[in-house]
């Protein structure tokens, strides 16, 4: 029930998305079907056995996104949409990386690439004066 619940909010979020992005408005009637076929169709597509059965095929234990896509790979415009998502992430996680690595090298006082250069520049430009 709490999955059906997660899936119903999630599909009310993205009915939102595009109400905003395409000025169309989704009823709620339409919204719960929605929900109830995107749960069916997950629960057909997405069974647990079947992401454990890709990953004991890779020897290993855990569930990646390319799993997600090799199921989904039978409906174009979901794994087009998984893609998109996950590609979103990725670029996400790679700049929160980013900002984490300045931070702390901040903290230690430490010099970025790019200041290490100029530093260097500046010092060799002091030393031809």
């Amino acid at each position: 029930q709490r999955l059906k619940a997660a899936v119903h909010y999630t599909v009310g979020c993205l009915c939102q998305e595009v109400e905003e992005d395409k000025d169309v408005q989704f009823s709620k009637q339409s919204i719960a079907a929605i929900s109830e076929i995107t749960f069916r169709q997950c629960g057909t597509a997405g069974r647990p056995r079947c992401f454990l059965m890709l990953c004991r095929h890779a020897k290993r234990t855990t569930v990646t996104t390319e799993d997600v896509k090799l199921l989904a790979r039978r409906s174009n415009s979901l794994l087009k949409y998984i893609t998109q998502k996950s590609e979103e992430l990725a670029s996400s996680n790679m700049e929160q990386k980013e900002k984490k690595k300045k931070k702390s090298s901040a903290a230690k006082g430490e010099r970025t690439p790019g200041e290490q250069e100029a530093a260097v520049t500046e010092n060799e430009d002091s030393n031809m004066a």
